[in-house]
């Protein structure tokens, strides 16, 4: 890539950096522009070969910089400051004035603090406006929704703009406008909230999808809102579902319903939010078995006409618990079959965990031995350490209460074999407190931790009660410090056969242990520093 490339790369990757709105990101490209106007940028060199800014800045104290055009962040600078300091940035804009216009750069970076200040300023002069236009909403379902959509669309979509920061800063005050619209009657006020916060979540999901904002860019800027819309919409559904309600709800909730489908096609990214408050909705509030079966033939609907480009897991999932609530396992299982590991298995934890709350064993049942079955590849698609070992903990927490009131203790052990070694700590706690102290010591042998790394005070335990249990990781250790062929391990060796012979000893078994050395040491005869440590410490005669 030429230097002129190379400089636009840094040039984009600082605009992503450096924040417009954030005073210290201000102030610093402040200074940096005061020192490349002022010329205290000297003796700059532009190196294509090695891609560097070459550059003396004459500050308080001069001070050398190399701009490493590559990677920016492995500059070097003779100040103390951190990346990025004033110095870098000015031999960066000097660099950059040789083949571009650094004031259009400049006029660029402002350019979303500018535009948020705009639409924040027109956001709330219309929010006012709104307000004292229609200030109380009596009880109609679709005015109340007309009434949160024209707010939502006059206030977030008033201007076209693609910062997610600019989301973030007006959706409050789309917020204060729906609050503002709150009905008097207390009795309606829980049920117009809810279908507020629904209505807001369906369209700031739909805004995000049609300004193409990625994952990273929604998690940075205003994810919270979108978890803080979940959070309270599940507070007062369980709020509207223990109290006694007025028989005019029905008509309100049933047209709620019909129109919680969008969640699962209103946006192709945030998935999980929008399954979670979906499910959410038909768990808690949507109950009547009529609902469920409209709803089931809608999502069905929605499903075939489904473009190629469009993401159909929302509506499978979505389809799986109408499935589920309409207790129709046998249809709910033959659609889990047709989804992939990677895909299903982190919403099965949800029904897992709802029917074992609802004590429900028997529906538990066949959710549980999916999740056993197919949890090996799940964890093979997972990849990350970390991550395998925090979904395991969730699965393993999730069968747990089936497991111990189905006696079903088989189906528990076998997915603590199959997630090991994610699972270690859990199936070695549960090896140990049911005695079976030799499948314990093969656990820590296929885990490959060393002898000297077991806990001491059950390393006790073993000891009194089955020594023969340690035989294997003793072996195994010998093996592994001896492989690594120099002093200090053959010492480490010698240590854990000692160990070994004294186990040998006590469970009388000496002709075993003379064997096993007399083959060891044949093997190793070679290994004069080992033989020397081994008579060093009388375990073979001198």
């Amino acid at each position: 890539m030429a230097v002129e490339d190379l400089l636009v790369s840094v040039a984009d990757g600082l605009k992503e950096q450096l924040e417009p709105n954030e005073t210290e990101d201000v102030r610093l490209l402040q200074k940096a522009m005061m020192l490349y106007r002022q010329g205290a940028v000297q003796q700059l060199r532009i190196d294509e070969e090695s891609r560097m800014l070459r550059a003396v800045v004459q500050d308080v104290m001069p001070v050398k910089v190399e701009f490493d055009l590559d990677f920016p962040q492995m500059s070097k600078c003779g100040c103390p400051g951190d990346w990025p300091c004033r110095h870098v940035l000015a031999v960066f804009l000097a660099g950059y004035a040789q083949y571009y216009s650094v004031a259009n750069w400049m006029e660029e970076w402002r350019e979303p603090a500018r535009e948020m200040k705009q639409v924040t300023r027109l956001g709330m002069q219309t929010a006012k406006d709104l307000v004292k236009a229609n200030a109380i909403l009596k009880p109609d379902y679709e005015r109340w929704v007309e009434s949160m959509a024209t707010s939502f669309d006059a206030i977030l979509r008033s201007k076209q703009y693609s910062s997610p920061y600019v989301v973030a800063e007006l959706f409050p005050i789309y917020e204060r406008r729906v609050q503002a619209g709150r009905l008097v009657d207390l009795e309606w006020r829980p049920l117009y909230t809810l279908i507020a916060n629904v209505v807001a979540f369906r369209l700031l999901a739909a805004l995000s999808a049609d300004l193409g904002h990625t994952e990273e860019m929604i998690k940075r800027a205003y994810l919270h809102l979108l978890n803080g819309l979940v959070d309270d919409a599940e507070e007062l559904t369980e709020k509207i579902s223990q109290r006694t309600v007025p028989f005019d709800f029905d008509e309100f909730v049933e047209k709620f319903s019909h129109d919680t489908t969008e969640l699962l096609v209103c946006a192709q990214g945030l998935e999980y939010e929008r399954i979670y408050l979906y499910r959410m909705l038909w768990t808690n509030l949507f109950k009547k078995k009529a609902w469920r079966e409209e709803e089931n033939e809608r999502v069905g609907g929605r499903l075939k006409g489904l473009e190629d480009w469009q993401n159909p897991l929302p509506l499978l999932i979505g389809g799986i618990h109408q499935n589920l609530m309409l207790e129709e396992e046998e249809r709910a299982l033959g659609k889990m079959n047709s989804i992939e590991e990677r895909y299903l298995l982190p919403y099965l934890l949800y029904w897992i965990d709802l029917f074992t709350g609802m004590k429900a064993w028997k529906r538990a049942e066949p959710l549980v031995e999916v999740l056993v079955v197919r949890m090996r590849r799940y964890l093979e698609f997972l990849g990350s350490y970390h991550a395998c070992t925090s979904f395991t903990r969730l699965a393993v927490r999730a069968i747990s209460p089936y497991c111990v009131e189905s006696g079903r203790f088989e189906l528990y052990e076998k997915m603590l074999l199959q997630t090991l070694p994610y699972s270690f700590y859990e199936y070695e706690q549960i090896l140990f407190q049911r005695g079976q102290y030799d499948r314990w010591g093969e656990l820590y042998s296929f885990v490959g931790i060393p002898f000297g790394d077991l806990p001491k005070d059950r390393v006790k335990v073993v000891e009194k009660e089955q020594p023969e249990a340690l035989f294997g990781l003793l072996h195994q250790t010998v093996q592994h410090e001896i492989d690594v062929k120099n002093r200090s391990s053959y010492k480490a060796a010698v240590r854990h056969l000692k160990k070994l012979r004294t186990l040998y000893k006590k469970t009388k078994r000496v002709d075993e242990w003379q064997f096993f050395l007399d083959t060891l040491l044949e093997k190793t005869k070679r290994l004069r520093a080992f033989h020397e440590e081994c008579k060093r410490s009388k375990l073979i005669d001198a």
